[in-house]
């Protein structure tokens, strides 16, 4: 059914297009640059549309959004100036001729404005409904070339063991068209190759020229010609493949150290954007104190200015930072069916058993008590669960703090008015907003930190271990027992890993299999193209120390590029807290030397002359000044903390520690204060 709706859906999308087509035929010349240029996008982002079906249903779509907006338009002008919301006085400012003209503007005047209403609302919609569609391949071939260049090197990486270890140049390259669970882009650039040449009995010179043409990327066009001169020439690719390894390796370098420096831009930019809405504040207090600002002023600059300021700050720095490429997972069906069916074991997926239920009645029941025996060790350990799924907590945390702040309301703990928010700034505040925050996110914040540092501790030593296979293996030994050999002679979760493997193997499963079972467990993306290599080059023989070296180098490139990645993002996380601490500090001091003082001074002065109590100038309450200053700090802690997380990670999982902290931070300065 679901196919059925999406080749309708698909076919009403060509018949738009179809109908919108001599429109594209009247506005575009289709030998023109523009067109040349979507038709190439739309190749670099693997889209399938031709550019003139593509482009005639942008344009069905910008007028379909036109005229809705149109109709909005002549609704929002109909409202405004015929029923007489807004009072149109002078337009124009010119003296009119006579009597008759200056009637024939009067009848005209509404209606021209409801109709430029309409076509101001109409243009925006067409060009938004246009603009978005055009731009869809230009977004999708930069997000395809950032990750062609990033995983470039290792793939190289994975060519040249495949060349060692005596693959020629089809099967590298039908190898290369296979591996897209490790290396993403860079392997459906090569099944573009493979597939041409199977499907359109074309020669695989043609199709590697037509491909350097056609990707994304400049990097992985450069390799693509000079390996098809390597392949016209005859000369040795292995050769070849050693020394552009070598190459991408430091252009990834340079590629992170550009990276890192535009990040630390981004901080600078960070400090002075932060401390805007705290100039911003400051300012309004004063203005209010002349009777010269009004109080929506303050809220919108709180609640409206430094959240949009976070939130833009976020978007900006996700622009630039690079994570690392895919999920981690490798294929399970390479590893046999028995690994396919075992495969995401737990309690919604009983494993071998759920292959046999339907066929015996005993196997329904080996389910069932699967099943309860699952669901026992969940309760026993649901630490361990949580470690290895740590959203899932969530599920937990948040029903369980909408309780407690729901219960609070409905005894009266927590107050149900602004007015009684005012009166009560941080025991309100606390209720509201850092009770979730301690009941949702610092569990999470636990949980994930030490899924991350357990999965992270496997790759620590990830070089050195991969030194050592590959020395024991120029000994002689096998693969199967220079593993054996590393595990008995090695320390950490790795060797106790390579231990594990060797015992599956021992036990009748293949070393491709165990090999991709620890590698699904732990779903790193750096550890995964590691075994993939030395998985796939196991098959051929069982001494591939030209091999283990390569990946060893590889994987101590990515120490390299990690490492200085860290000791510079950590830098900008301390420019970040520092600068959070700084306008906490300053709010900090604003409240007692300004707040409490005026508020002294107005008591006295209305216990002297009868006015009302905690006012002052243009009639601003300090205590709503009071909750005003602990909602901007508190909310510029939980985006600080946000921002921080991802500058040091890419991912805003790795903020949520911060963000809990951060917030602390500022409700024990202002409780007690």
């Amino acid at each position: 059914m679901s196919h059925g709706n999406a080749t309708g859906t698909q076919l009403s999308a060509d018949s738009l297009a179809d109908a919108f087509y001599p429109l594209f035929a009247y506005l575009f010349d289709e030998d023109g640059d523009f067109v040349d240029d979507v038709d190439t996008k739309l190749a670099e982002a693997r889209m399938a549309d031709t550019v003139e079906l593509y482009l005639s249903r942008g344009l069905a779509i910008g007028v379909l959004a036109g005229v809705v907006l149109w109709l909005l338009g002549l609704l929002v002008g109909y409202v405004l100036f015929v029923t007489g919301v807004v009072e149109v006085g002078v337009l124009i400012g010119m003296p009119v001729p006579n009597e008759t003209a200056l009637v024939i503007i009067e009848t005209l005047k509404v209606p021209a404005l409801v109709v430029v209403s309409g076509l101001v609302f109409g243009a925006i919609g067409f060009g938004a409904g246009f603009g978005i569609i055009v731009a869809i391949p230009y977004m999708r071939a930069s997000e395809r070339k950032r990750e062609i260049n990033m995983l470039l090197p290792d793939a190289v990486s994975f060519m040249y063991a495949l060349s060692i270890g005596g693959l020629n140049q089809l099967e590298i390259l039908e190898a290369m068209a296979k591996a897209d669970d490790t290396y993403g882009e860079v392997s459906r650039e090569f099944q573009s190759i493979v597939q041409e040449t199977e499907y359109f009995d074309t020669d695989y010179r043609t199709a590697i020229r037509k491909r350097s043409l056609e990707t994304p990327s400049d990097e992985l066009g450069q390799f693509l010609t000079d390996m098809l001169s390597i392949v016209n020439s005859g000369g040795d690719m292995s050769d070849f493949l050693d020394d552009k390894k070598d190459k991408h390796m430091r252009t990834a370098k340079q590629q992170q150290e550009m990276t890192l420096e535009t990040l630390e831009l981004f901080g600078e930019m960070y400090m002075t954007l932060s401390l805007f809405p705290l100039l911003l504040i400051i300012i309004l207090v004063i203005m209010s104190m002349l009777g010269e600002a009004s109080q929506d002023m303050l809220y919108a600059t709180v609640y409206g200015l430094i959240p949009l300021t976070g939130v833009g700050f976020l978007v900006l720095v996700s622009t630039v930072k690079q994570d690392d490429p895919g999920n981690g997972y490798l294929n399970p069906s390479d590893g046999g069916d028995r690994l396919e069916t075992t495969t995401g074991y737990g309690l919604l997926h009983l494993g071998l058993v759920e292959t046999f239920v339907g066929e015996y009645s005993i196997f329904d029941r080996i389910k069932s008590r699967e099943g309860t025996h699952e669901t026992v060790a969940l309760l026993k350990r649901p630490h361990i669960f949580f470690r290895d799924n740590p959203l899932f907590v969530l599920g937990l945390t948040i029903p369980a703090s909408m309780v407690l702040v729901g219960n609070a309301v409905w005894t009266g703990a927590a107050p149900r008015t602004f007015d009684g928010l005012v009166a009560q700034p941080i025991w309100g505040t606390f209720i509201y907003v850092y009770v979730p925050i301690y009941v949702s996110l610092l569990p999470l914040a636990i949980f994930r930190e030490w899924n991350v540092r357990s999965r992270r501790s496997v790759v620590n030593k990830l070089s050195d271990n991969l030194r050592k296979l590959s020395s024991a293996n120029d000994t002689g030994l096998t693969l199967l027992e220079s593993i054996r050999t590393v595990a008995d002679t090695s320390s950490g979760k790795l060797a106790d890993e390579f231990d594990v493997i060797h015992a599956k193997v021992e036990y009748g499963m293949s070393l491709r299999a165990a090999l991709i079972e620890f590698n699904n467990r732990y779903h790193i993306p750096r550890l995964a193209r590691t075994v993939k290599l030395i998985s796939k080059a196991q098959e051929a023989s069982s001494q591939i120390t030209a091999v283990l070296s390569t990946a060893a180098q590889a994987s101590e490139n990515q120490d390299d590029i990690e490492r200085e990645r860290r000791s510079r993002a950590r830098m900008q996380v301390v420019i970040i807290i520092m600068t959070y601490l700084t306008l906490l500090a300053v709010m900090a001091i604003l409240k007692v030397k300004f707040l409490d003082v005026m508020a002294g001074l107005s008591g006295q002065a209305s216990s002297q002359g009868g006015a009302g109590a905690a006012q002052f100038g243009g009639g601003i309450d300090t205590t709503l000044l009071a909750l005003l200053f602990f909602h901007a700090v508190t909310l510029q802690a939980i985006l600080s903390g946000f921002i921080a997380g991802y500058i040091r990670d890419a991912s805003l999982l790795s903020g949520v520690k911060f963000a809990v902290a951060l917030p602390t931070i500022a409700l024990l300065t202002f409780a007690f204060i």
